[in-house]
């Protein structure tokens, strides 16, 4: 699993992301931290399948295992790319933002089965509306979600998964609580 620092190599989200960690920490009287997302980069029989959520628009939008979309900021939104998020399963993708990353990646040991199952429930994920609270879990629905929730549900433990440099993983904890759910 890779730990990637919120909009690296961007300038809106990087820009918007730090606005929205000041908030939230003047709401919380925290001193900001960084913010990090997830990707998952699964090794099983010779293959290396890369899972990540992002935005329907950009380089890899629509084109590279797309197994599922949602919609961002309101569910009406969601009819147009620019307010839709893909959730992609991808052999032998491309990490865009790999360079980044602030530390290797997170190895998490899974039995073959495990990296099987994982493949297949990334096709069931919830597609909870990206930047709400649908279960009123107090983080809302992202990238780190679905990355949460898939270790979750194969029980590869993500509550003992931090983010490095004491950063702040937003929209984990609604991963794992989407999980118990099921």
């Amino acid at each position: 699993m890779w730990w990637l620092p919120v909009g690296a190599g961007g300038r809106v989200v990087a820009r918007s992301s730090r606005l929205w960690e000041r908030g939230r920490a003047l709401r919380d009287h925290r001193a900001p931290r960084p913010l990090f997302h997830a990707a998952l980069e699964i090794q099983e029989q010779g293959r290396r399948t890369l899972i990540e959520m992002a935005p329907a628009w950009g380089p890899h939008a629509g084109t590279h295992g797309v197994v599922a979309t949602g919609p961002v900021g309101a569910r009406p939104l969601g009819r147009s790319r620019f307010f839709r998020y893909e959730i992609r399963c991808w052999e032998d993708g491309l990490l865009p933002d790999r360079e980044y990353a602030p530390d290797p990646p997170v190895r998490i040991p899974l039995t073959p089965g495990d990296a099987r199952a994982a493949l297949e429930h990334l096709r069931t994920a919830p597609r909870y509306t990206w930047g709400r609270d649908p279960l009123d879990a107090g983080e809302m629905w992202n990238s780190n979600s679905l990355i949460a929730w898939l270790l979750q549900v194969i029980d590869a433990g993500p509550a003992d998964l931090h983010p490095p440099s004491g950063g702040l993983a937003p929209g984990w904890s609604a991963g794992i609580a989407a999980a118990q759910l099921r």
